[in-house]
């Protein structure tokens, strides 16, 4: 998202609206923000040295993985679904999973997606986290292109006003 500047910012405007068109009252967006300051940082080098550093700006993305956990914390708590499903591989969601799990016990099932491509011979990913899928009844540790493919949005979402059309980059 970074690469395409505004462009990007646009664009997941215009994704979000073409999901409350197309699942209108079934999907909810949960959403953070992003933090730009500007910092200190080292410069790269091998090895590291703190003492030579150089201005940059830092973009952090903030609340998504809170706002997240406390959702399906929610969620589960109030009874409002059988089974909790996170794409992610971010660990800051295993405090929320183990409370579900300690609160809940098996009266809720937990899977775990990790959001990266099957490892090949050709290529290699990061690993799955491991604190996720301890709390998980069951863990998928990778998405096929073609899974992603089929799971894509159409090119064209009609709405009451203008059609959204997806982006070229995507």
């Amino acid at each position: 998202m970074a690469s395409q500047g505004k462009t990007a910012l646009h664009s997941q405007a215009r994704y979000h609206r073409a999901l409350e068109n197309l699942y209108s009252g079934k999907i909810e967006i949960i959403k953070g923000y992003y933090s730009l300051t500007q910092a200190n940082l080292p410069e790269y080098r091998n090895p590291p040295d703190k003492n030579n550093r150089v201005a940059v700006w830092k973009l952090e993305e903030k609340q998504t993985d809170v706002n997240i956990a406390l959702h399906a914390y929610r969620d589960a708590i109030q009874a409002r679904c059988d089974q909790i499903v996170i794409v992610s591989n971010d660990t800051d969601l295993s405090p929320a999973l183990k409370m579900i799990r300690e609160d809940l016990g098996s009266a809720i099932k937990i899977g775990i997606i990790t959001p990266i491509r099957k490892t090949t011979m050709e290529s290699k990913s990061r690993l799955a986290s491991t604190s996720l899928a301890q709390y998980a009844d069951w863990t998928r540790t990778y998405i096929l292109d073609e899974e992603l493919k089929s799971s894509q949005l159409p090119d064209k979402v009609a709405t009451k006003k203008k059609p959204i059309i997806k982006p070229d980059y995507w």
